[in-house]
């Protein structure tokens, strides 16, 4: 996982968020502090051509068992308090506490 301050990014770790675009919801469960895969990628995947210097979010997606790699400006807060469905919430979270999804810890 990657280390980012809460002052780079608007979101954390686990988190649920909401795509402003495609509108499905999901937790955050790692951030990239700018985008990281490669430029194929970004020009086949990335069509708004969003900006590669902010943050970068790796999703859960809820009800599927997918993840997804989203910028910042297309992510905002869900409003929906209930949990993620994901079959990769127990891989990276310990529980969902209401609001929030607490990480589950890693020994290196």
């Amino acid at each position: 996982m990657n280390e980012i301050s809460e002052s780079t990014g608007s979101f954390h770790i686990g988190q649920v968020v909401m795509h402003r675009r495609f509108g499905y919801r999901g937790v955050i469960y790692d951030v990239d502090p700018s985008f990281m895969l490669s430029e194929q990628w970004y020009e086949k995947v990335a069509l708004s051509r969003p900006p590669k210097h902010r943050p970068w979010y790796h999703v859960l997606v809820h009800n599927a068992d997918q993840t997804t790699y989203v910028a910042e400006r297309n992510l905002r807060p869900s409003a929906d308090p209930k949990p993620i469905r994901s079959p990769f919430i127990e891989s990276y979270f310990q529980r969902f506490n209401g609001r929030f999804y607490e990480p589950r810890l890693r020994s290196n």
